[in-house]
């Protein structure tokens, strides 16, 4: 084979090998149309990698739920079902502090309504989040990978620390009062 074209096989090859690493696997991946409108969910919650911007931005902390870890929840995006408004976001202790690794929608159960639908799932009843009242949710494992589905309700492998309490302040104090002898 003459070197140009080895070069452009090449070339194909290495950006195929490349394109195939830009989505994260999963357990039964979605649809691939459905990484389009998951699109907006990275770009909308990418920021949120960083906890105390969730804070600010009207995401409120909750306690630790094993299978879910902290859901962080803006109460202005209950029952939306706009990809770039998830009304909960979910952490869970890193060795770096709160590490985001999903994010989730929750409706309300209207009286004779049906589940909502989006990127092709049905919203479930909520396994683990009493705080959601009479309503169905939808989580997205987008930033950790989830070996029970990119859709389960729960993650085998988020846990909670042994000695966490229950307390829903979970931002940390990043300057602990110092004792300063200034007297000299």
């Amino acid at each position: 084979m003459a070197p140009r074209p080895l070069k452009a096989v090449l070339t194909v090859a290495a950006a195929a090998a490349f394109s195939l690493t830009a989505v994260p696997a999963q357990a039964a991946d979605p649809d691939p149309l459905v990484w389009t409108e998951l699109s907006k969910t990275y770009v909308a919650t990418g920021l949120y990698a960083y906890e105390p911007y969730a804070v600010a931005d009207g995401y409120t902390p909750t306690a630790c739920v094993p299978g879910s870890g902290y859901r962080y929840v803006n109460e202005e995006n209950v029952g939306q079902t706009d990809p770039a408004k998830p009304a909960a976001l979910l952490y869970e202790d890193g060795p770096y502090g709160r590490r985001l690794v999903a994010v989730e929608w929750v409706a309300k159960a209207e009286p004779g309504a049906t589940a909502p639908v989006m990127f092709g799932q049905t919203f479930q009843k909520p396994v683990d989040a009493p705080d959601t009242d009479a309503g169905y949710t939808l989580r997205a494992w987008i930033y950790k990978t989830n070996p029970s589905g990119f859709f389960s309700p729960t993650h085998p492998d988020v846990t909670c620390a042994a000695d966490q309490d229950s307390d829903p302040d979970l931002t940390p104090d990043l300057f602990p009062a110092l004792d300063l002898d200034l007297d000299v």
